[in-house]
């Protein structure tokens, strides 16, 4: 990853700058591949700006209106599944590179940062306050940090998982079908398919039945 490659170089900036010019891509394009952009860019900024917008406009729905909401969250979201549901206080970096499977159930205050694609797979539960996260930021070229490039790396979430309140999953993390999270662990690391995990850094303390 090119954020990697130039990370030690004084020159940093310039030789981001030059690679970008070179490449055929929109900025747009590189942030959802996971590659070094400007959340500045004119097309990413206003894709950022009307996702607010839409957040707060779903926010502004009578949550007893279930069509309304729901045909809010399809107009935002890149993917949504049949009997999706989605309890207020949702916040989205864009929302088109948020993905959600059948049954899926998102309590309040869901914050899903998609720079990079977020995929929950079908029957998946995710307690209030869960944040998934897949932003990056340069770590060791502080110069090439505060010029405002940034990075992602996706999140892929597993089928019929159940996270608790407040968990959070880092980027570039991987979770299996079938895994329950305990509330307020922090996942940084994949987690294979069944099992409980807890903590700060997330750890598996046990395999779960198959049934």
């Amino acid at each position: 990853m090119l954020a990697t490659m130039v990370e030690h170089s004084p020159a940093a900036d310039a030789a981001v700058r030059a690679e970008v010019a070179a490449d055929p891509r929109s900025m747009w394009e590189r942030m959802v591949a996971g590659e070094l952009y400007h959340a500045d860019d004119p097309e990413v900024a206003a894709a950022g700006l009307a996702a607010r917008s839409a957040c707060w406009q779903l926010e502004q729905i009578d949550p007893a209106d279930e069509d309304a909401r729901d045909a809010r969250l399809r107009n935002l979201l890149g993917t949504v599944g049949e009997n999706v549901v989605v309890w207020p206080g949702l916040r989205v970096d864009y929302g088109t590179n948020i993905h959600l499977g059948d049954r899926v159930f998102l309590n309040v205050d869901a914050t899903i940062l998609d720079v990079c694609p977020v995929h929950i797979g079908k029957d998946t539960r995710i307690g209030p306050g869960v944040q998934i996260l897949t932003p990056l930021h340069p770590l060791e070229n502080h110069a090439l940090r505060a010029t405002g490039w940034e990075y992602g790396a996706p999140v892929t979430i597993g089928e019929n998982c159940w996270f608790g309140g407040n968990v959070t999953v880092c980027p570039g993390v991987t979770i299996g079908d079938n895994v329950v999270v305990g509330a307020g662990a922090v996942v940084t690391r994949d987690l294979p398919s069944g099992v409980l995990a807890v903590g700060t850094p997330a750890t598996v303390v046990r395999t779960l039945p198959e049934s």
